[in-house]
């Protein structure tokens, strides 16, 4: 059976993006039973430091050299987790803007699953290849400003530029989105937004 892996990254329980990402896999489970549906949120998911035992394992790996007991059992975990995320063939991610980027805790996981020979592998002419192929991702923005092209705020977007790019990286490169943007600036933008967020949410789960 195909499985779809949902992540929410907001902690907040009126989250305009996970409102709207919602939305988008109810629409996709009511036209593809067929798929397994798995939802996991980051805030609430034990994910393993990556600190100094797991970043030698990792620089162990990227030199051929032999594990500590220590590094082992945090890189098997980083392994794990890695084989965990690419078993899924679709992907759905509720991502809020903070700080003009990405919540920590979905920094945290992409530090674990972007590695060398796992995710992505370093080729010879010093380029890098994704190894995350055929698959689909959905990601769902909200932001409290406005970010689109052209728009006087449009250079400080390291939210979708980064994650985006992350994605592409690990060969994840059919990736389709919506935003709800404005949300600081009154009631009416905000509803607005969402509403056009959630009608084309329900649009791409359709083909998705």
């Amino acid at each position: 059976m195909s499985r779809l892996l949902y992540l929410k990254t907001s902690p907040r329980s009126r989250s305009h993006s996970v409102t709207v990402a919602d939305a988008f896999v109810a629409a996709f489970a009511a036209a593809r039973p067929d798929v397994e549906i798995v939802t996991r949120d980051l805030f609430a998911e034990d994910l393993p430091p990556f600190d100094g035992p797991t970043l030698q394992g990792k620089y162990n790996v990227m030199h051929g050299l032999d594990y500590s007991p220590e590094e082992r059992k945090a890189w098997d975990e980083v392994v794990r987790i890695i084989e965990d995320f690419a078993s899924f063939e679709r992907y759905v991610l509720a991502v809020p803007m903070w700080n003009f980027s990405i919540p920590y805790r979905l920094k945290q996981y992409i530090d674990i699953i972007c590695q060398p020979t796992l995710t992505f592998m370093p080729k010879t002419d010093g380029s890098y290849e994704g190894l995350l192929k055929n698959k689909r991702c959905y990601v769902s923005y909200a932001r409290g400003g406005v970010y689109t092209p052209g728009t006087p705020a449009a250079d400080i977007n390291f939210q979708s530029t980064y994650l985006e790019f992350i994605l592409g990286f690990m060969g994840i490169t059919d990736v389709v989105t919506t935003a709800v943007e404005g949300t600081l600036m009154g009631p009416e933008v905000t509803e607005k937004s969402k509403a056009e967020a959630l009608s084309r949410a329900k649009e791409l789960a359709a083909s998705f």
